[in-house]
């Protein structure tokens, strides 16, 4: 057990969206003495702050110290923050320890860890691998990227406590660098993202590698056999392989496209390794509903049904929502550019056969979009507007999908936001 007591730990970047409130929370109550530091103003980060509001941490925002990383005894990087940074750089000269939440948390857990990661599924297949295992062990606990501070949960964590984490490519670096993988492994596929951090996707696939690569000869990674990247990995896996390719018979429930016929598979695969009998799975799938953001019914008005798909970030992921639709579809897409290219949805939306209507949000990436497509219409400044738009060309049966296949930033704070809008936007709607 690591011993934190009167260490001066620097957490950096406390995030807008509270990624270092759990950390730091945490290293309080180990008796550590905190400092957190962020680039970005007390003004911008006040969510944040409230919530740590009344705890004795010592506050530096606007700025990084170089004292608060060269004179302390371990620094917590955000996974967002690159390990080049000049910062990190000067912990490193000074033999400074450096670890991020998840490390700590590999480092600290008492049970086996199930992680899974991956482009594109990879928060539907955490959360119903975790809705699975509690069919037989109601204390499981899920979290990760997921929102949900992992070193939050230790306190009620044994080694018989089932563990399902969702790893993002940044918080797979970071384990990797410490030589740490979970006994069992998941990748949901791999499809270009994040290639504005990453140089290739020989560099982004193997930051996704070393949920695997640090494992022991008896663990277990389950991977998709219908992925042409991702299949021939296997080869590199020091433990035993488990293929899925959304073929194995398992009903869809309440969820819908073959792109959750591959979750279902993954999941279930993992849910197997750990034991966990296919009756119980299969209640698990009857039972589960979705994910927030991901392919989520808001509210149907007057027979037209609203679904909220704003983690689909990437074209790829756009253009298998537009492949899961059985109905008429007005699809509200474009946004921030990921420097990725378009073709996958464009190649969906030529191809569909249920697309009524194609909205574009304005954006960075919104004009490569339009391009692709050979298309000069108004991309829409206001969200509401679009909506609105789209409300107004649909009719009973139609479906209106909120699924960019691009990034939020400038119109929304992030992801999360732009769904929050559109469910607030669809509730106006009603009320008209």
């Amino acid at each position: 057990m690591l011993d934190l007591r009167n260490k001066r730990i620097t957490v950096m970047g406390l995030g807008v969206h509270g990624g270092g409130l759990g950390v730091t929370r945490f290293l309080l109550e180990q008796g550590a003495h905190v400092i957190v530091t962020d680039l970005r103003s007390a003004e911008v980060l006040q969510p944040s702050l409230a919530a740590l509001a009344g705890l004795p941490v010592e506050f530096v925002l606007g700025e990084h110290r170089d004292q608060d990383f060269e004179l302390v005894d371990m620094v917590i990087r955000n996974p967002g923050v690159p390990r080049e940074s000049r910062y990190l750089q000067l912990a490193r000269a000074a033999g400074v320890a450096i670890e991020m939440e998840m490390t700590l948390f590999f480092r600290l857990c008492p049970a086996p860890i199930i992680g899974i990661t991956g482009t594109k599924g990879k928060t539907t297949t955490t959360t119903l691998t975790g809705a699975m295992l509690r069919e037989v062990y109601p204390d499981t606990v899920v979290a990760g990227n997921l929102r949900v501070s992992a070193l939050e949960q230790l306190p009620r964590i044994t080694a018989q406590t089932p563990v399902v984490l969702e790893l993002s490519s940044w918080q797979l670096e970071g384990l990797g660098e410490a030589g740490l993988s979970p006994e069992y492994a998941c990748v949901t596929n791999l499809s270009p993202d994040h290639l504005d951090r990453y140089g290739s996707m020989a560099d982004y696939g193997l930051a996704k590698q070393q949920i695997f690569l640090y494992q022991n000869p008896d663990d277990v990674v389950v991977l998709p056999k219908h992925d042409l990247i991702v299949n021939t990995w296997a080869n590199e896996a020091p433990g035993r392989v488990i293929w899925f390719d959304g073929n194995e018979g398992w009903p869809l429930g309440q969820l819908q496209g073959q792109h959750n016929a591959l979750n279902i598979a993954a999941a279930a695969a993992l849910a197997q390794a750990y034991g966990i009998s296919d009756a119980a799975i299969r209640t698990a799938i009857e039972h589960f509903a979705g994910v927030e953001h991901r392919m989520e019914l808001v509210r149907e008005i007057t027979g037209v049904r609203f679904v909220n798909d704003t983690a689909a970030t990437t074209p790829t992921a756009a253009a298998a929502a537009l492949n899961s639709m059985s109905s008429s579809v007005i699809l509200i897409a474009g946004g921030a550019d990921k420097k990725l290219a378009w073709n996958p949805l464009v190649d969906a939306i030529q191809q569909s056969s249920q697309l009524k209507q194609l909205i574009i949000l304005d954006g960075t990436g919104s004009p490569a979009l339009a391009a692709a497509l050979g298309t000069e219409q108004e991309r829409y400044q206001s969200f509401e507007q679009a909506i609105r738009a789209a409300f107004e060309l649909a009719e009973a049966g139609d479906t209106i999908l909120l699924s960019p296949g691009a990034a939020s930033f400038g119109m929304f704070r992030n992801e999360f936001h732009r769904g929050e809008e559109f469910r607030r936007i669809v509730g106006l709607l009603a009320e008209d």
